[in-house]
Order: structure tokens, then sequence, then C-alpha cells
């Protein structure tokens, strides 16, 4: 673990926002999902929430460029349930989609605890979804075609909710629940300790400053316990 790699990942889960996410309803093309994880990452997204069209949409890891490591993807049954868990958490969902109660997307304060919703290609958003959003958001077209591709809209979106964040100083001081920043800290720092942990089901070892194991001897005398 070189210091430049720890400050990058310290850097990193600092700057992550837990009251921004976004849901996908039935997103069906592999690369389109992928594309929307890999924007999450850049704009510090830790979750993502997906309703799956089917097995073939989960996530294309090299679309992915490898976000889905940064990126906590996570799966609901139907879109009503993924929607009422956001809400559950006292975060408003925004849906892209064109309807009379739609608003400008720069419009929205996105410093509120905020879940995007993004509709499937082509056909968009469910009825029901589109009920039970909180807010509508429409991206100004200025030319011939009517929408942006799904990853492109949510990437412009986005783009705008990180820009007010940044505005606010959201990303000024850390944000993350401590208990999940040190597992992620754990786990992006020492991988391979990682899937040691995972294997054998034991709780990860406490980590130095410098990103080091605290009693690397200990660590391994418990590992190998497991593999005599």
């Amino acid at each position: 673990m070189t210091p430049e790699r720890l400050e990058r990942i310290l850097t990193t889960l600092n700057r992550r926002q837990p009251d921004l996410t976004v849901i996908t309803d039935e997103v069906y093309k592999p690369h389109n999902l992928s594309a929307i994880v890999r924007t999450c990452d850049a704009f510090a997204i830790p979750d993502v929430h997906c309703v799956w069209a089917s097995e073939q949409s989960r996530l294309q890891t090299g679309t992915a460029a490898g976000s889905d490591s940064w990126v906590q993807v996570n799966t609901h049954p139907n879109i009503s349930q993924a929607i009422d868990r956001m809400q559950s958490a006292g975060m408003k969902v925004c849906v892209a989609h064109f309807s009379d109660r739609a608003i400008d997307f720069r419009d929205y304060d996105y410093t509120q605890p905020t879940a995007l919703l993004m509709g499937a290609e082509k056909v968009g958003v469910s009825a029901a979804a589109s009920e039970a959003a909180d807010e509508h958001l429409i991206i100004p077209m200025l030319g011939m075609v009517q929408s942006f591709n799904v990853s492109v809209a949510a990437a412009i979106i986005l783009s705008e909710a990180v820009r007010q964040r940044e505005a606010a100083g959201m990303f000024d001081v850390s944000r993350m629940d401590k208990s999940r920043y040190n597992k992620l800290l754990f786990e992006w720092a020492r991988p391979i300790e990682t899937r040691l942990c995972q294997k054998y089901q034991v709780p990860y070892p406490a980590l130095r400053e410098d990103g080091e194991i605290a009693d690397p001897q200990a660590f391994s005398e418990l590992i190998n316990s497991f593999s005599n």
C-alpha cells in the first residue's frame, strides 16, 4: 500500500454522498447499466439500486471499467419496493420523466436526500413509478431528438446534483456512517485480506493509519488456523 494509493482511497471515501443515489427501473441494456454505475462512482455516489429486466441485464464489468468494485449495486424485486425503501429512508424520489408536472432538472434542490429514478430504454418509467415519485424532472432539448440515452441523461442530472452539493460545502466533510466507512476502507485498501476474511468468515482486523494491518502476526496466525 503506497501513501499515494491510501490518500486516494481516503479522499474518495471522504467525498462519498450516502444520501444521493440512483434507481434503475428495468434498464435492460447491460452497457447502459454499467455506464450508470461508472458515472455514480465518478460523482461520489456509493450505492445504486436496480430492478433487473432479466438476468441478462446485469452489469458488464468491461463497460463499468471496474467501478462496480467501488459502488454497491442493490437489487430489488420490483420498482414499487425500491421506491418505498428510498422514501422510507427519507429520500425524495425524482424521476426523469416528461409530464405535466415535470420541472427543469436544474430547478430541483439536490442538497436534500435524493434518489434519481431512471426508466427503461424506449418505454421509460411505469405508470406506477411515475405516480409514486415525489418529483418529475426534464432535461430541455434543443435539437430534433426527444430524449437522451438513459446513461447520458443520468450523467447530466447528476452533474447538476454534484454542482449544487459542492456549492453547499457537502464535499468538505466526511458524511458516511463510520462503520461503513471503516468497512470500505479495509476492503479497498486490503483486497487480499478481505477475500480471506470473507472466505473464513472472520471480522476484518484493525488497520494502522498507514493502511497496514495493526497486528499482522495475529492475523496471519488466525488465517493459518483455518488452512491447517
